[in-house]
């Protein structure tokens, strides 16, 4: 009799011992998942707070334009520059690699199309009476820009669709 109870105790021992090393198998199952959220989530945090900051940037270069201020044209894009390497320079979670890729080819667009801008104004400020700034080629050169700036935004859009999809 005190044989079986001892089969018995160590029965339920080895019942429990496994019933403990699977919660702890399903624990650290959980705390990678749990982490792994974390990790997004403060990317996407840090990917946000570098939108705004780059709607600031952005709307700073506007007003610059619209003033005709050349040199804060340019102030203001190397500021969007700055914020806009940022966002290139996250450290991002392997399984946001994907979104990543299109923020930064967003931004590229983005960086592009402001440069193109700069070119642009800068050659009819530039212009004199013996060089003219030849304005049969300016709304096909605007059109032009408008279409990278919104290649650009179309990038970041995506980037933020596919984060949207993976949550």
């Amino acid at each position: 009799m005190k044989r079986s109870m001892l089969i018995k105790a160590v029965g339920v021992m080895c019942a429990a011992f496994v019933a403990v090393a699977a919660l702890a198998g399903c624990t650290s199952q959980e705390s990678a998942a749990t982490k792994q959220q974390s990790e997004n989530r403060q990317y996407m945090t840090q990917v946000n707070q570098t939108m705004e900051d780059l709607q600031s940037r952005l709307d700073g270069f506007t007003d610059a334009v619209s003033r005709g201020d050349l040199v804060g044209m340019r102030t203001q894009a190397d500021n969007a520059y700055k914020v806009l390497d940022e966002l290139g320079k996250l450290n991002v979670p392997d399984d946001l690699k994907d979104i990543q890729q299109e923020y930064v080819d967003g931004t590229n667009k983005l960086k592009d199309a402001l440069n193109a801008y700069i070119e642009l104004y800068t050659e009819i400020d530039s212009a004199t009476e013996a060089q003219p700034f030849d304005y049969s080629t300016y709304d096909q050169r605007i059109a032009d820009i408008k279409s990278q700036y919104d290649e650009g935004i179309g990038k970041l859009q995506s980037g933020d669709n596919k984060a949207s999809e993976k949550n």
